[in-house]
Formats: structure tokens, sequence, C-alpha cells
């Protein structure tokens, strides 16, 4: 993509810095770079976010090509952190496929002897370069709200709930989703989080972006600093990316989705494909 008055140099900055998805994958677990994800999910969630580990999940659950689930335990003010990433054939079961990610999440956390209240808190944050439902904005928060049917109040725990939870509602226990529909932002950072929704979509940071992480990530996902081996293995990373959506629609052009046609055609002319983390509190 060259803006308008992109300069052959323009260009080439951008395409200095690595992908986010990739990095995710090889670069942010180590400790040093806790920073440039800390900084994304405090503008995300607008806290101050401390991670504490990048939890690894277990490789043979998921294809071949895709970041495995792991987890970091952050520090929401205290948590942990799970990212996850693949290609996406179709967006048609990515609700039902969150909603069981964050379900096991919290099974798995558990050990059969704990009680209810150890039930960890997940916040599923879900980068997107497909079109999925339908709505005007480009980032969506979902959330459990108990809410009244005759009075519209929302439900508050009662006194004792608030002191030996820490919390004061009931949305503050369930899990949390987070949609960023990337291809849908307009280009123009009008805060600190559109300058990371900006990143996530150009690959690209502009001089005087000052949201938390942004620094820290052009200095590390800048091709150039990479050794030579890294270098190779992520070119050879965006190559297949490539090959993968050639091969989608070269076989939705043959007629093999004729089935699904109608409802994934749109789909198909712009997905590139999704990842995500999530992110454990308690």
């Amino acid at each position: 993509m060259i803006h308008e008055n992109g300069s052959q140099n323009k260009t080439m900055i951008k395409r200095k810095l690595i992908s986010f998805d990739w990095a995710l994958k090889r670069l942010l677990r180590s400790k040093a770079n806790y920073e440039v994800l800390e900084g994304f999910l405090s503008e995300l969630l607008d806290d101050d976010i401390r991670i504490l580990e990048i939890l690894e999940g277990e490789q043979s659950e998921y294809p071949p090509g895709q970041i495995q689930p792991r987890g970091c335990k952050g520090h929401k003010s205290t948590g942990r952190n799970h990212p996850h990433r693949g290609p996406v054939r179709t967006g048609i079961r990515f609700f039902h496929r969150i909603l069981f990610a964050t379900s096991k999440a919290i099974t798995e956390h558990m050990a059969k002897s704990e009680p209810y209240e150890n039930v960890i808190k997940v916040i599923s944050v879900n980068i997107l370069y497909f079109d999925l439902g339908q709505g005007k904005d480009y980032i969506y928060h979902g959330a459990t709200r108990f809410r009244g049917t005759h009075y519209h109040d929302e439900l508050r725990l009662n006194e004792k709930q608030q002191q030996f939870f820490d919390k004061e509602y009931p949305h503050e226990i369930y899990p949390e989703y987070y949609l960023l529909k990337v291809n849908q932002f307009d280009g123009i950072a009008k805060d600190t989080l559109d300058e990371w929704i900006y990143f996530l979509k150009n690959e690209e940071i502009k001089e005087g972006f000052r949201a938390k992480g942004l620094k820290k990530a052009k200095e590390i996902l800048d091709i150039m600093n990479l050794p030579e081996k890294e270098r190779l293995a992520y070119e050879w990373h965006v190559e297949e990316i490539r090959y993968q959506l050639s091969m989608d629609r070269s076989r939705f052009m043959d007629g093999h989705f004729e089935g699904e046609k109608r409802g994934i055609e749109k789909e198909h002319k712009s997905e590139r494909f999704a990842f995500g983390f999530m992110f454990f509190i308690g």
C-alpha cells in the first residue's frame, strides 16, 4: 500500500517492520520484549498492564502454520496471556470458535479441587483481517452484563461479594471479548489506540506516534535488525501466507466451495487471516 504522497522511501520504511502476528510467535516471548505487548494491552484495556509470563499451548491441537495458543500472566494493576493465530478459511463459525477457546481456557486453568472463586478472568483479543459480521466500527467490545427486564438497571454484586472478590459487577468475573476489524480502519489515528490499529493494518509506525509500546516495537520489529536466519524465516512466512490465500482463491474459483459460495464470496475477496491472544487475570 502506497500513500497518496508516498515516496519509495516511505514505502520501504513501512516494509521494514515485521507483522505483529509474526512478532507474537517469534519475538515477543522474550521478557526483554514484553514492553510491546504490554503497551498494546494497556492502550486497548485503558489500564496499566504488566505481563508476568507467556504460557505455551499444546501444539498438537493446532494445524501446522498456526501460532499455538499461549498465555501471558500479566498484571492488570495482575494477570496472564494466551496468543493464537492462523489463517481463517471462513468467519461463519468464528464467534463459536472464540467462545469455545475462552471456555476451554477457563476449565484448563482450574484444578479439580479448586473452589469456583478461583475461576480466572479471561480477556480474548482478536485481530481480524477479514470482514466479520455487520457493523460500522472497527473496535468491538463484548461483555456479559445482567440488566433488569423492567427497570433496566445493571445487576451489581452485594457488599459481601464486592469485598470478597474486589469487584463491583458480575461482568468483571465473566470473559470479555475484543474484536479489532483492522481492514475497516480508515487510516486516520485519532488517539493512541488508533496508532496501534494503524500499525496492525499497515505494518508501519509513523513519526510522532506516542502510544505505549510502539517505540519499542519500532526498534525490535525492524526487519533489518533481525539475524539473517530469522529474517529469511519471516520472508518465508510472508510468502506462505500469500501462497495459502492464492490457493484458497483458486479453489474457490474452481467451484470447490460452490455449496458455500453465496455465503462466503465476500470474505474471500478481502480475507487475510486472524490472530489473537487471551489475557488471564487472577
